[in-house]
């Protein structure tokens, strides 16, 4: 391809446009002048002669003064040669730009703004008259060249971005040490763990420009191809890689974000639905006895009897940690900073949970047989260093425990808060605040106590005795129908 480089308006070849045709017009009137120092009162332009500094100068102090009132009439743009052409912006900053024709189109190339002593670099820099004929004449040698000289700066850019190393590691942690400020400790700490799992081994040492929307396609495709893996999952994680590009983006470290078409590989969610969650004290008993007879870590057993005597977030469950109980009080409490919660507004306090005879004991019995500091339920992998996961439970729910599509770790909050309303006669309110539900009425909780703590501590006794004559087959149903939990590994 053969691009004429012809500097007259309107020619049919590519190549960059003139600015001949009205620089016989190029007057600039400043008003009264002729003090020394001053801007002579007229700087006249001829046709096809180069722009000089002081014309230049000259352009800008004018339009300074107009947007002051003390100008009557001044050109928008002043043009120089080749197609360079210095212009302002609605803001007052004069900015350097090249009109040039590129696939039988007219287009515009932003230089940058102009400053006397300007050395010009980038955009962000500051050019000077020689430094934008300077960078003129790279957009001449581009369009000579057959090329877009605005497509061929971002690939320049990019290589620039490659040469400097900076790998999608680098700036997926530092866009999670900003989220860190804004997110619970619960939420940063599995977010970490899903990119330090699925991600950075596959592409974290790549540096950002050179990671495609098919390589990410096929990142996130493993991710909800892994055998158990939710697909909730992959749509997180993609959502989160997604934000690390337009962190990068608005850091000048990549001109685009290849995340965005991956959605299309997304497998569907499936439509959001309740967790599943048994409500009749029948069932509920058979959940018990069945984690009783599983082939259980003694861990998974205890959180899974935690997160059913309190109806307590799976999350808070697996975290929990010993300084957070006081097992000798009268009515024995577990305390769990606010920060730790999912409504972790800094005007709610703590939440306490209260625990009935039966819990309180067996935590008893748990301390006695472990250090009693650190995590209640250390991993067996990583040991006192880390907790259990939430997974981990959750997947004894769904496979070992049978209960797939009937019983969830978050289906003991659903059985409390419909159960103690029917048959143990509490009161919204009393049952919401036990569950630290975001509640309509914030007086409510600025009034959360005497009679209602009161309340509050009868429901954690209430349901721990229910439970243990449920788990026992004392419990009568709570309607004439019971319906049993058939176990699918069986059938």
């Amino acid at each position: 391809m053969v691009v004429a480089m012809a500097g007259i308006a309107g020619k049919a070849n590519e190549g960059l446009v003139g600015t001949e045709k009205n620089e016989t017009k190029n007057v600039i009137r400043t008003g009264n002048a002729g003090a020394a120092g001053e801007v002579p009162p007229m700087v006249k332009k001829k046709r096809n002669d180069p722009l000089t500094d002081l014309q230049v100068r000259a352009f800008v102090t004018a339009h300074a003064r107009a947007r002051k009132g003390g100008a009557a009439a001044i050109k928008e743009t002043l043009g120089d040669s080749h197609g360079l052409m210095l212009g302002m912006t609605q803001g007052g900053m004069p900015v350097w730009r090249v009109r040039y024709r590129y696939a039988g189109k007219e287009r515009v190339y932003t230089i940058g703004r102009y400053e006397a002593d300007g050395a010009g670099g980038d955009e962000a820099a500051a050019f000077s008259l020689k430094a934008a004929r300077a960078e003129r004449d790279k957009v001449r040698a581009w369009l000579a060249q057959g090329l877009d000289p605005v497509q061929q700066r971002r690939l320049v850019r990019a290589a620039n971005v490659v040469a400097s190393g900076e790998t999608f590691e680098e700036v997926a942690r530092a866009w999670l040490r900003k989220q860190q400020r804004e997110w619970s400790a619960v939420h940063f700490r599995k977010s970490q763990r899903a990119f330090e799992r699925d991600i950075f081994p596959k592409i974290g040492t790549l540096p950002v420009v050179q990671i495609t929307p098919a390589l990410l396609a096929k990142v996130i495709d493993d991710v909800q191809s892994r055998p158990g893996a939710p697909i909730e999952t992959a749509h997180r994680i993609l959502q989160h890689v997604r934000s690390v590009f337009q962190y990068a983006r608005a850091q000048g470290k990549c001109a685009e974000n290849p995340a965005e078409p991956v959605t299309e590989v997304l497998s569907k969610p499936k439509p959001s639905q309740s967790h599943p969650a048994c409500l009749k004290w029948p069932e509920l008993g058979e959940v018990l006895r069945r984690a009783e007879r599983a082939h259980l870590t003694r861990e998974a057993r205890m959180a899974h009897r935690l997160c059913a005597f309190t109806a307590a977030r799976i999350a808070n469950v697996v975290q929990a940690r010993w300084e957070e109980f006081d097992l000798d009080a009268d009515a024995p409490v577990w305390t769990i900073a606010r920060e730790n919660m999912k409504a972790k507004s800094g005007k709610r306090p703590a939440h306490k949970i209260f625990l009935g005879p039966t819990i309180a004991e067996e935590l008893r019995e748990w301390k006695s047989l472990g250090s009693g500091k650190g995590h209640l339920f250390p991993s067996p992998v990583k040991g006192k260093r880390s907790h259990i996961a939430r997974e981990t439970i959750e997947k004894d729910y769904r496979v070992t425990l049978g209960l797939r599509d009937k019983h969830s770790p978050h289906g003991w909050r659903s059985a409390l808060s419909t159960l103690a309303r029917e048959d143990g006669d509490f009161d919204r309110d009393v049952v919401e605040l036990a569950l630290d539900h975001i509640h309509d009425n914030e007086v409510v909780r600025a009034y959360d106590r005497g009679e209602r703590l009161q309340r509050r501590i009868q429901l954690a006794r209430w349901w721990d005795e229910q439970l243990t004559k449920a788990q026992r087959g004392e419990a009568e149903p709570t309607s004439a129908t019971v319906v049993p939990i058939r176990d699918k590994r069986a059938a």
